[in-house]
C-alpha cells in the first residue's frame, strides 16, 4: 500500500466519504490553520484533523475536552483512554452546519493561542529484552533506533512485547530489524 501524501489522494481512497471530507476541509481552509495532510495546525501545534471511517467521516480536536461544546456534538471515542481528544462525527454532508463547525474550530485555535492544552503523562518506553539484545549487538541498529521518534520506538517495542510466544517474538524481531535499519516506522505505510 502506497503512503497517501495529499488530502486529495486521501479523499480518493475514501470515495464514499469524499463529499463530507471535502466540505469539512473547505471550512478548515477558511481559517488561519496550516494544512498538513489531513491535520490542521497553528504555530506547529496540532489543533484538529479530519478522517474517514466505516460509517462516518469526522473531525477530531486534539484538545477537544477544553471546548465548551454547547451543541453536545463531541464524543470521546476511547473512554478511559483518551484524555483530551474529542471527535465530531458526520454520517452525511447534510449533518454539517458550516457556521457551527467554524465556531468550534475558532474556539480550538483561541484555546491554543492562550496556551490551553491537556497535558498527558507519557508512558515510559519499555523495550523488551529481545529487542534490547538485538540493539546491544548491533551499534548501527542501535543508533538508528535511538534517533527514531519516541512513538516509532514505542511501536516497535509494543510489537515485540505483545507477542505471547518466544517464537513469535523472534519472528517479529527478524521482520523489524530491516525496517529499523531503513529508518522507517512499523506503521508508516498507514500514515
Amino acid at each position: 500500500m502506497e503512503m497517501v501524501k495529499t488530502p486529495e489522494a486521501y479523499f480518493a481512497n475514501h470515495p464514499e466519504k469524499s463529499e463530507i471530507l471535502q466540505k469539512i476541509r473547505s471550512i478548515f481552509l477558511r481559517t488561519e490553520l496550516e494544512e498538513k495532510m489531513n491535520t490542521y495546525c497553528w504555530n506547529n501545534k496540532n489543533i484538529a484533523g479530519i478522517g474517514a471511517f466505516k460509517s462516518y467521516a469526522g473531525i477530531w480536536f486534539f484538545n477537544g475536552a477544553l471546548l465548551k461544546d454547547p451543541d453536545k456534538v463531541l464524543i470521546n471515542a476511547q473512554e478511559g483512554k483518551t484524555k483530551g481528544m474529542r471527535q465530531w462525527r458526520f454520517e452525511s454532508i447534510h449533518d454539517i452546519n458550516e457556521k457551527t463547525v467554524l465556531e468550534y474550530i475558532k474556539e480550538a485555535i483561541e484555546n491554543q493561542k492562550q496556551g490551553k492544552e491537556i497535558k498527558t503523562k507519557k508512558k515510559p518506553l519499555m523495550v523488551p529484552n529481545e529487542l534490547k539484545e538485538a540493539l546491544a549487538s548491533d551499534t548501527t541498529l542501535s543508533e538508528i533506533f535511538d534517533r527514531m521518534s519516541l512513538s516509532k520506538r514505542r511501536e516497535y517495542s509494543e510489537y515485540i512485547r505483545t507477542a505471547k510466544k518466544d517464537e513469535t517474538k523472534q519472528k517479529r524481531l527478524k521482520k523489524i530489524i530491516p525496517m529499523i535499519l531503513s529508518g522507517i516506522g512499523l506503521n508508516d505505510k498507514y500514515r
